[in-house]
């Protein structure tokens, strides 16, 4: 099943992760969309969201990240906010944190248990060097790695696990 459609505490991931980046202030929200995709919006509200299909999906998160940079090219967007839907705990906070270093040469994470994190914040000068170097699942993990990366811990207001398997669910739902 794809993870947006997976149900935690009575909500869509996608429908959650949509309200944290909203409830956060980040305008606009754009949600990619791949597995499922029409699925996903018939079961989920995405209220307030801009959609953008991902054709290239199977190839893993990296294409995502490029649909996402590439739709907000013509925006006037200092930098973007990543946060994929498999990161629940994550709340409006942390995005907070982490967008309050928004600017277009920005490279801003999160820090939870002294690693690198999610939300994950661009600057508009990174996003063509991102976008290159984002293939597979890595996402921009290895243009990240060899740049210097403001670390904003945020273990008292979130916490940084990710979703892979149901138990991941089970051990985070209380």
């Amino acid at each position: 099943m794809p993870k947006a459609l997976v149900d935690y505490r009575g909500t869509l991931l996608v429908d959650r992760t949509a309200k944290v980046l909203a409830d956060a202030g980040c305008d606009p929200v754009l949600v990619v969309l791949g597995a499922a995709a029409e699925e996903v919006r018939e079961r989920a509200e995405l209220a307030g969201v801009t959609t953008v299909i991902n054709p290239d999906w199977p190839s893993g998160m990296g294409s995502s990240l490029r649909a996402a940079l590439d739709a907000l090219q013509d925006s006037d967007a200092p930098a973007a906010l990543i946060l994929p839907v498999d990161m629940p705990g994550i709340g409006p906070e942390a995005v907070r944190r982490v967008a309050e270093h928004s600017s277009p040469d920005a490279l801003a994470a999160a820090s939870h248990g002294g690693r690198r994190s999610h939300p994950v914040l661009l600057g508009r000068d990174h996003w063509t060097g991102a976008a290159a170097s984002a293939t597979g699942d890595a996402g921009a993990r290895d243009y990240l790695k060899q740049r210097a990366v403001t670390m904003i811990l945020c273990d008292d207001v979130s916490d940084g696990f990710d979703v892979d398997r149901p138990e991941d669910l089970e051990r985070h739902s209380t």
